[in-house]
């Protein structure tokens, strides 16, 4: 039987989500240069291509700190099975918040 069917995760109301992202700022470490890690931005060309793969169900995000010991996330495609696709496409070098932040109600 299938652990993933490729509908996991659902829609959350931005107040919510507006909660949640103003929690983690709140509690955050800042890092060495003093700012905190908001966000990664990962464009659609590199989210394609992961769930283009064939027999992929999904990205599954790892947390992840460089050789600087900045924040980072890992993208890896993963099967109807739960397995990370680790032969396939896997993705970093995403832009960070900061400095390429947005004017938003998740970024407060």
């Amino acid at each position: 039987m299938p652990k993933y069917n490729g509908t996991e995760g659902a829609p959350i109301d931005l107040k919510e989500a507006a909660k949640w992202t103003k929690n983690y700022r709140d509690k955050e470490k800042e890092t060495e240069n003093g700012e905190k890690i908001k966000a990664h931005f990962f464009g659609r060309d590199i989210l394609l291509k992961i769930l283009e793969q064939e027999d992929c169900m999904g990205i599954r995000m790892y947390y992840a700190k460089n050789d600087e010991g900045k924040k980072q996330l890992i993208l890896v495609g993963a099967t109807s099975e739960g397995d990370d696709m680790i032969t396939g496409t896997i993705a970093d070098k995403s832009h960070i918040c900061p400095p390429d932040c947005v004017d938003s109600e998740l970024n407060g």
